[in-house]
């Protein structure tokens, strides 16, 4: 048995990264799946991976409220009910080709109003069409992607992902807070560094990315973020380690949670400074430890 049977799921924004791997997941672990994305080639190739019937495509850009109606009829006329919505949809605050407003001061009326719709108002109004399909059956899971952003400044932070992620962890309060009575949990993810095209650098906007251009931002990548605490081979987090997060807040394993915003960073968060020096420094100190123990036995 699947940690999913039974259930049936909406992800948005998952064509690639962390939301094309909880598609994975998901389907992997007994779900039904409708998931959408600007880019119909790749959309087409995850469902076509995924076991018979398991999971369906959907063409549809979150930055419309009636596309994102379109993503969750789909489900409940597909399959007659709606248990999990991850709203995984986001990306770079800047619209394409656009200025990235990385100093409080590049801010203006259109790049805020891009922004905050993109990455909260979307969450929000996917949530407002699913809520009342889960009222009914007096059961659902909603999961928000957050961020790591969302609760400690960072020097090379974007203000408006930063504001608009902080947001979306205190909306999930806000939500859970209404839905609970209803039999609806509502939750959040927040990934720290997770090796995924978006967090690179920049918008895919249903655009393949080849593999010099993919080999540059990963390499900017690298350079800019620490991988955290634990010892994971790479530069840090994978989109797996979020998606198997989202198959525990999605399973009846998480049926006593509700309101957290669940951090999934390798210890980035808890320990404040140069993660790379306090693991170097860390592992001394063990070493040192081992070696006297060794000496007084």
């Amino acid at each position: 048995m699947g940690r999913l049977d039974g259930k049936v799921a909406v992800i948005t924004g998952a064509t690639s990264g962390i939301g094309e791997a909880t598609v994975d997941a998901y389907c992997a672990e007994g779900a039904r799946v409708v998931f959408c994305g600007r880019n119909e080639e790749l959309g087409h190739e995850v469902e076509k991976r995924q076991p018979a019937g398991s999971a369906m495509f959907v063409k549809a850009d979150v930055l419309h409220e009636a596309e994102i109606i379109k993503v969750i009829e789909t489900a409940v006329r597909k399959w007659d009910r709606l248990d999990v919505l991850f709203n995984n949809a986001g990306g770079p605050s800047n619209m394409p080709g656009a200025h990235h407003a990385f100093n409080i001061e590049d801010v203006d009326e259109e790049s805020f109003k891009y922004s905050q719709w993109y990455l909260l108002g979307s969450a929000m109004v996917a949530t407002k069409h699913a809520a009342p399909i889960m009222r009914k059956q007096h059961y659902g899971s909603i999961i928000n992607n957050s961020s790591k952003g969302a609760h400690q400044a960072e020097v090379a932070a974007d203000p408006l992902y930063s504001a608009a992620k902080a947001g979306l962890s205190n909306y999930t309060k806000a939500a859970a807070m209404q839905l609970g009575p209803m039999g609806i949990r509502v939750n959040a993810v927040s990934p720290g560094a997770i090796a995924t095209p978006i967090f690179w650098g920049g918008h895919t906007h249903g655009q393949q990315i080849t593999n010099e251009h993919a080999a540059k931002r990963l390499a900017r990548f690298v350079e800019n973020v620490g991988g955290g605490m634990l010892p994971l081979t790479g530069p840090g987090g994978e989109a797996w380690d979020i998606a198997m997060a989202c198959v525990y807040l999605g399973s009846d394993e998480a049926r006593w949670v509700t309101g957290i915003d669940l951090v999934v960073d390798g210890g980035m968060l808890a320990v404040k400074g140069d993660h790379a020096g306090t693991s170097k420094q860390m592992r001394e100190m063990w070493e040192k430890w081992d070696a006297r123990q060794a000496d007084h036995g």
